[in-house]
């Protein structure tokens, strides 16, 4: 299980999915990051290929092509997410910001862009970017459900409960977006509302072992352990089951003990 990440990568994703207002302080996540833009949006060219399987043997492979020729919009897009992919969240804005100069109308660059300033923690200019990623006649729900998450780390739940909101009319019962919007109300405290939302996520048969370690999380945070240690190690393998167990405990006790409470991560880079 990877380190969980610090408060400047998170979103929305995730899963993205959001960070703690600033009343309850910093937080640490379980998967990586939040918010979710998707396949569609950044599918990729060649899905079968080795590149493609392995995040860094496409950093290699798209990172010559690009140093090749920068100006090349698919070499960009595709490093740019392999950066992502394997972490390197600061290289990967540097390498979107100038494909998208030099490519101002390429909606899938701007998402990209998007997704990597909310990795970094830069909340209002990934928002501002994703906006430039779809029209209002053409919405993208990914987008929707990744700018909401952006409105959660600046703290203005209502405003990103209505993009969320949005994403369902596209795609009603996301499990990714009801997950976002279920820690949204984890932020704000409301903790039967994120439950209620979160479990809807989970019956989905779209749903992901993320959105059942928010829902583990949530639950364990209104003071209901033992049912949270259930949630979040079904169907897990057991080294894995005691991993994810492990550091719900800690971070628990985190809350416990007045520390920051901890927020799950839905999404990981695609």
């Amino acid at each position: 299980m990877r380190q969980p990440s610090s408060l400047a990568r998170l979103l929305a994703s995730a899963a993205v999915t959001a960070i703690l207002a600033a009343s309850l302080g910093g937080c640490k996540t379980m998967s990586d990051i939040t918010g979710s833009i998707g396949s569609k949006a950044e599918a990729s060219p060649n899905p079968g290929s080795s590149a493609e399987a392995d995040p860094r043997r496409a950093v290699e492979v798209y990172g010559e092509r690009y140093r090749a020729n920068p100006r090349d919009a698919d070499a960009a897009l595709r490093y740019g997410q392999a950066l992502r992919a394997t972490g390197q969240r600061a290289q990967a804005v540097a390498v979107f910001e100038q494909a998208t100069i030099a490519h101002t109308g390429n909606k899938a660059l701007l998402a990209g862009y998007g997704r990597a300033l909310a990795d970094n923690g830069n909340s209002q200019r990934a928002f501002d970017v994703l906006s430039r990623a779809h029209s209002p006649d053409n919405p993208d729900w990914r987008i929707l459900s990744v700018q909401g998450t952006a409105l959660d780390q600046l703290g203005r739940h209502d405003d990103a409960r209505r993009y969320y909101a949005g994403a369902l009319a596209i795609v009603p019962e996301e499990p990714s977006v009801l997950s976002n919007l279920g820690l949204s109300y984890m932020l704000s405290r409301e903790l039967p509302k994120a439950e209620e939302t979160l479990r809807r996520a989970h019956g989905s048969a779209r749903a992901d072992a993320r959105v059942r370690q928010n829902l583990g999380l949530v639950v364990g945070l209104q003071g209901r352990f033992a049912e949270a240690e259930s949630i979040v190690k079904a169907d897990l393998p057991a080294e894995e089951a005691a991993a994810n167990v492990a550091y719900l405990k800690q971070m628990l006790a985190r809350k416990d003990s007045r520390g920051p409470v901890p927020v799950a991560a839905l999404n990981r880079p695609n």
